[in-house]
């Protein structure tokens, strides 16, 4: 019998990744293509899904070219993406108008018209979630009311890897993982919610068909084959909304497990096996890619966006010397942060350029250093913004615990997590042990999905103990973790005192 592949296509907010991967988890080789987030008035963000289409073209036909395989060897597909971004297509499937993406912040009056017609507390009995800002069901309540002529074309909805589904296969579906966050999936249930399109007034035919994250949604149309060199035989499984993903390409598919990812925003991610929801909406309550299951997450939405501004900002020298070096300015930076001690000699970063979510939910909070003195270097400011992305990661974990999900260890994800000091800082903060997967994070979710759905394994816990290597763990430092608790204390007191001061920093 030959050996069998798995593709996973991770479609992100700042590019799309495709990884090749044999049957047993290992990366056999991967393709990048970056894109442009478009921003026309402060606070929103857009994409243009051509922009995902084309990315995905030339990273599955650059990795089929560099690997040789045989397009017949890849036994599936799985499709990753970033949640929430609606994607309006009209009749002919053309796109009506760019996506608006996760971290736009524009639908603040929608939000407050959902929770008028559904309920606040039937909203969250429903869908699990408050009505937030970056979720889907505002953005289409946004369309109708700013620009109803793209809503009267508009014949489908996707999200932003449903999109990539339709182009690769023709289907308009979707699964259960990204549905739920687009606030009209009945989560308990797993399935759209009648009651709540009802009350929003949107049409159901609109919305694809619910798939769990391992069923096969089609194959490979041969317009795409020509496109990429994939075979027409291959299937593409469900797959999965980015975090759902990362879930299962780090093995957290089963009680007791959770990872941390640092990208662009940070998440704090634990598995449950039974379904518990925060009656406050503070964190989210999805199903999860493991059928049957749940995932509850917390949303910092400037955890690595925090450390990359304040590199592209001010890290111009770091960056040349890097690039002399031949290494990541990330490296240096992390040097430099290791010469700052614990606490940033008393200087505190509020992480909130986009607002946040988790805990807060507040849209006007913005971005802080809190202490700022003469005596402070540029590595105090850099420890400064590590500890409170940490700090506001913690914040996420004690809702988590308070909601009886409590794991026992940690897997790092993201860029952030390839940060050494950053995964000691998180160990130690957390106060639990902290260990890296060895893998490309959410394009392997979707790799063991497709590899599920094409009948390679037998579930998704078989799979994920065949397929994921992790590394070893870093264990949280006694004296450490004391130092950080007082200083942590102090973090949780500041936004609290500047909340009304940022309502009114809204209105200047």
């Amino acid at each position: 019998m030959s050996m069998k592949y798995l593709l996973g296509i991770d479609l992100g907010t700042s590019g799309t990744k495709t990884v090749l991967f044999s049957q047993d988890g290992c990366a056999v080789c991967s393709s990048t293509v970056e894109y442009p987030m478009a921003q026309p008035q402060n606070g929103w963000a857009e994409q243009d899904p051509s922009d995902w289409w084309n990315a995905c073209v030339q990273t599955i036909k650059t990795v089929l070219q560099k690997s040789g395989i045989n397009a017949e060897d890849i036994a599936g597909i799985g499709i990753s993406g970033q949640m929430h971004s609606l994607v309006m297509l009209d009749e002919n499937g053309e796109v009506l108008r760019p996506s608006i993406l996760w971290c736009d912040q524009r639908t603040a009056e929608e939000c407050a018209e959902i929770t008028e017609r559904v309920g606040a507390e039937r909203l969250i009995e429903i869908t699990a979630n408050p009505a937030l800002t970056g979720f889907t069901a505002s953005k289409i309540l946004w369309v109708r009311n700013h620009e109803p002529e793209v809503y009267a074309k508009c014949r489908h909805i996707l999200l932003s890897k449903d999109y990539l589904r339709y182009k690769l296969t023709g289907e308009f579906a979707t699964e259960v993982s990204d549905a739920s966050g687009m606030q009209l999936l009945d989560v308990p249930n797993r399935c759209w919610s009648a009651e709540v399109l009802e009350k929003l007034e949107i049409d159901p035919t609109l919305l694809g068909k619910v798939y769990e994250s391992p069923e096969i949604t089609g194959y490979i149309t041969p317009q795409a084959s020509a496109l990429t060199g994939l075979s027409v035989k291959t299937p593409v499984v469900g797959g999965a909304g980015d975090n759902a993903a990362a879930a299962v390409g780090t093995g957290v598919v089963a009680d007791g497990r959770a990872f941390t990812t640092i990208g662009t925003s940070g998440v704090v991610f634990a598995h449950t096996d039974k379904l518990s929801i925060d009656p406050k909406g503070r964190v989210h309550t999805f199903c999860c890619a493991v059928p049957g299951a749940w995932h509850v997450m917390g949303v910092t939405l400037a955890a690595g966006l925090s450390l990359k501004w304040f590199r592209d900002q001010f890290c111009k020298a770091e960056i040349e010397a890097a690039q002399g070096m031949g290494v990541d300015p990330y490296d240096l930076m992390n040097a430099e942060i290791a010469q700052s001690p614990i606490g940033a000699n008393r200087l505190f970063y509020l992480p909130y350029l986009m607002a946040e979510r988790t805990p807060h939910l507040d849209p006007d909070c913005r971005g802080v250093f809190f202490g700022l003195s003469a005596m402070h270097e540029k590595r105090d400011l850099m420890r400064a913004v590590m500890e409170g992305v940490t700090y506001s990661l913690n914040d996420c974990l004690s809702i988590l615990s308070e909601m009886g999900v409590k794991p026992d260890r940690m897997l790092a994800c993201g860029g952030g997590g390839k940060s050494e000091i950053w995964r000691q800082m998180l160990a130690d903060v957390f106060e639990c042990p902290v260990c890296v997967a060895q893998s490309e994070g959410p394009a392997l979710g979707v790799a063991i999905l497709a590899g599920v759905g094409a009948g390679l394994y037998p579930s998704v816990k078989e799979a994920c103990d065949q397929m994921i290597h992790v590394s070893s763990e870093q264990k949280p430092i006694q004296e450490n973790s004391q130092s950080y608790a007082g200083k942590y204390e102090m973090y949780r007191s500041i936004y609290p005192d500047l909340k009304d001061t940022f309502k009114r920093l809204a209105q200047q």
